[in-house]
């Protein structure tokens, strides 16, 4: 039984009817997670015992009702509480940090309706950067070809689950850093509402952008992992009490007509020829009969930045202070420069992120979705420095998340759906809507899905050594 090619439905199916126990998922995701991660350098730490002791729970409980992720495997950047594991956030600098004593909010969500946690992805130091070229624990390869970069901040959760070595995995998201690996990778994301999702229990980077989002390789178990992990958390003050939606259940009904346009302008001037073919085939797909220009766009990006980097560089400036030498060398000065912002420049970008949302708010109240690329270009390779867009060199490190930062900046919901290229690698594109309109994402998605427009989903047995 090939685990990578059923569905989390067919695999929770499976062990419902005794034709396979959680165990055995547990140890045959064990053995191919110590065969083929050190291809792909996703897991900084596995679970194997904290995963087979999950998985014997279930089967020795197999008179009770399971839950649709009951002996499903999964995986969580090292960024997120798992108990009696050091949370290292990507660097170095955490490895002596006292163990979590208990899980961040979401993983035990996770745990209690039975899922089996396969261990610990890696990512860029402290969730800063787009490429998860890290310094002390490896780059992570993208399985779609090893010679190229998964994408980041959560490049190991994008390659765990492209890789198809789990079903899903956890990651976060501040200025796109689940919607880039998602696009590199070639796979499906959801990054939700932001303060949708408790983030208890996770090393935030910049408190006012945080999101939680998760990986899949198909809609419905996308669908499935978002209809888990709702719920009031009353210890994390940036949740919003919101009802929890049924998503999964309604996913099949059909809707009513989804009015749908394509940002172009700033996102059509900075992305390749093969970005703006894969967002025109969506958009043809979902009937997208407008095309919407937000002239602020690059000054949305501008104030995103300026947030990141004074909010994560004053969080690190004691440290920084400190021990500076302790600091891994892609971020260390970046975190410096952020401390140093002016405080007005701060005050006054987030006067402009209130403007922006408004204004971009107005626009969802006539339009349902927006459709937009998600990076600039296809996957580039390891160790590459620069990418050429609209004639000109742009730092890949700084700038492969240029889409995702504006959208970042609105806190909006965002699926992004995998599209194949001509130059043989994917490209995620960018459904935005409404706050908390997750649901009609998540339609949209299937839709195209259903249609074919979204990219094969490779098996491990792909990737080439």
């Amino acid at each position: 039984m090939k685990l990578y090619n059923m569905s989390i439905l067919d695999l929770n199916k499976s062990i419902r009817n005794g034709n396979i126990s959680a165990t055995e998922i547990a140890n045959e995701t064990i053995k191919l997670i110590h065969n083929y991660n050190p291809l792909i350098n996703a897991w900084t730490k596995i679970t194997d015992k904290r995963m087979l002791k999950e998985a014997s729970f279930i089967d020795k409980n197999k008179g009770i009702k399971l839950s649709l992720l009951a002996g499903i495997p999964y995986a969580v950047k090292n960024i997120f509480d798992v108990a009696g594991y050091t949370t290292i956030a990507g660097a170095n600098m955490f490895s002596n940090r006292i163990p979590a004593l208990k899980d961040a909010w979401v993983i035990n969500k996770l745990c209690k309706s039975g899922s089996i946690l396969s261990g610990m992805l890696n990512m860029d130091a402290y969730a800063y950067g787009f490429t998860t070229e890290n310094s002390y624990y490896g780059t992570t390869r993208n399985p779609r070809n090893l010679q190229y970069i998964a994408g980041g901040s959560s490049g190991g959760s994008a390659s765990a689950v492209a890789s198809g070595l789990v079903h899903y995995s956890l990651g976060t998201d501040t200025n796109g850093s689940v919607r880039v690996p998602s696009s590199l990778c070639g796979i499906f994301s959801l990054k939700p509402t932001f303060g949708r999702i408790s983030r208890n229990g996770v090393h935030t980077f910049v408190p006012s952008l945080d999101n939680i989002g998760f990986f899949s390789r198909r809609v419905d178990d996308l669908a499935i992992i978002y209809d888990y992990i709702q719920g009031k958390d009353n210890k994390d003050k940036f949740q919003v009490n919101c009802p929890i939606q049924n998503v999964f259940s309604k996913l099949h009904l059909g809707k009513n007509y989804l009015n749908c346009g394509i940002l172009s302008g700033f996102f059509s001037t900075w992305c390749d020829n093969n970005a703006k073919i894969a967002t025109n085939i969506v958009g043809k797909a979902l009937q997208a009969n407008d095309e919407i220009v937000i002239e602020e766009t690059e000054l949305a990006r501008s104030a995103a930045y300026i947030i990141t980097a004074s909010e994560s560089g004053n969080q690190y400036l004691p440290i920084l202070r400190q021990t500076p030498e302790k600091f891994e060398i892609n971020s260390k000065y970046r975190l410096i420069a952020g401390a140093m912002i002016p405080s007005a420049w701060y005050i006054q970008a987030q006067r402009f992120r209130r403007f922006f949302q408004k204004k971009v708010l107005s626009i969802l109240k006539k339009i349902d979705i927006l459709i937009a690329p998600a990076t600039p270009c296809t996957a580039v390779q390891i160790g590459q420095q620069n990418i050429h867009i609209n004639n000109q060199d742009l730092l890949v490190r700084s700038n492969m998340g240029m889409l995702t930062q504006p959208i970042s900046f609105l806190g909006l919901p965002v699926c992004t759906v995998p599209v194949m290229t001509s130059n043989t690698l994917p490209i995620g594109i960018q459904l935005i809507s409404a706050p908390f309109k997750e649901d009609i994402l998540l339609y949209a998605a299937y839709i195209l899905e259903q249609q074919g427009i979204t990219a094969t989903q490779i098996n491990i047995t792909d990737i080439k050594q």
